[in-house]
C-alpha cells in the first residue's frame, strides 16, 4: 500500500495516488503489520510550486517508528453530499490540483509534523462511497476522529450533520472520540443560511469542536487537520505529555491573551449564561478539550 508523508503543500507538487477502499483498510491493523509499513508519494512532473502549510514537517518518512508507536490514526469525514468533505480530504492528500483528481480514490495517508512532533493521519472519505448501510455502519465504529461536514450555505446539510451527531454518540457511547464539526464554503457570504452562532451552539450542545473552513481558499484547512490531531493526542497520550505540549503552546502566548483567559473562567464559575458562552468560545479551540 502506497503511503504520502509529505506536508500538506509540498515544496514539489508530490502526492499520493490515494484508492477505493477496501475492508482490508477498515480493520485495525495488528503492531507487527502496522510497523512493516513503509509510506512514499509518487511524483507529478510538471507540478508548481507552492507554500509550504508547515514549514517543519520532513518530505518524507519511511518509518516503523511512529506507526508502531500508535500514531497512525483513522479520521472519518462525515456529511451530506457537496458540502465540499472531498475538496477538504483531497487538500490534506495535495491531489486537489492534480489533472487526475477525480480518479484520485477517497483514501488519503499524509504524515504531518504538529507541535513539533510527527504523526500519521489516514482520512477516509467513503461516507457515499455507495449505498452500503453496512459500510456507513462501519464507519461509526472504525475511526479514531471525526470530521462533520456541512455547508454554510445549506440549513438541511446542518440539521444533517446533528443527525449524525446523534448516530455517533449512539454508536460509541461509552468511548471519547474526538469530533470536529466543520462549517464549510465560509466565503459563500452572500449565501450563508447558518450563522457561525449556530454553528457553534450546536458543537456545545453536542460537545464536540467546531471550525469553519473554505475548501475553495484553503481556509482554516490546515488548522482542521492540525486540530484533529491535538484532540486525538489530547485523548490518547499521558497527562505528562499534553501538559509539556500545553505549557510550549502557553509560553508562545501573549501576556494579553493570556490575561484575558485567566478572566473568563473567573467570570464563568460566578455566572451560569457566562459559563455557556466561556464554553462555547473555548469549541474554536482546537488545542484543548
Amino acid at each position: 500500500k502506497r503511503r504520502g508523508s509529505t506536508p500538506f503543500a509540498a515544496q514539489q507538487h508530490l502526492h499520493r495516488r490515494s484508492m477505493p477502499v477496501d475492508e482490508r483498510d477498515l480493520r485495525p491493523l495488528p503492531p507487527d503489520e502496522l510497523s512493516g509499513l513503509v509510506r512514499c508519494t509518487s511524483y507529478s512532473p510538471g507540478g508548481e510550486h507552492r507554500q509550504s502549510w508547515a514549514s517543519d514537517s520532513s518530505d518524507s518518512v519511511i518509518s516503523s517508528g511512529s506507526d508502531s508507536d500508535g500514531s497512525l490514526y483513522k479520521v472519518i469525514l462525515l456529511g451530506e453530499h457537496g458540502v465540499g468533505k472531498t475538496s477538504l480530504a483531497r487538500i490534506f492528500g495535495g491531489v486537489e490540483d492534480c489533472a487526475d483528481a477525480e480518479e484520485a480514490g477517497n483514501t488519503y495517508d499524509r504524515s504531518i509534523i504538529v507541535d513539533g512532533e510527527e504523526a500519521s493521519l489516514v482520512v477516509f472519505d467513503i461516507w457515499e462511497q455507495d449505498d452500503s448501510q453496512w459500510l456507513q455502519n462501519h464507519c461509526m465504529k472504525m475511526g479514531d476522529a471525526y470530521i462533520i461536514v456541512y455547508s454554510v450555505t445549506d440549513k438541511v446539510s446542518f440539521e444533517k450533520a446533528s443527525e449524525l451527531r446523534i448516530q455517533l454518540r449512539r454508536a460509541r457511547q461509552t468511548e471519547d472520540i474526538p469530533i470536529i464539526l466543520v462549517g464549510n464554503k465560509s466565503d459563500l457570504v452572500r449565501s450563508r443560511e447558518v450563522s457561525v452562532d449556530e454553528g457553534r451552539a450546536c458543537a456545545v450542545v453536542f460537545d464536540c469542536k467546531f471550525i469553519e473552513t473554505s475548501a475553495a481558499l484553503h481556509h482554516n484547512v490546515k488548522d482542521l487537520f492540525e486540530g484533529i490531531v491535538r484532540q486525538i493526542r489530547l485523548r490518547k497520550d499521558s497527562k505528562e505529555d499534553n501538559a509539556r505540549r500545553m505549557a510550549n503552546a502557553k509560553r508562545r502566548e501573549s501576556i494579553s491573551k493570556k490575561a484575558k483567559r485567566f478572566l473568563g473562567r473567573i467570570v464563568a464559575k460566578n455566572n451560569k449564561k457566562m459559563a455557556f458562552k466561556a464554553k462555547s468560545k473555548s469549541c474554536h479551540d482546537l488545542s484543548v478539550l
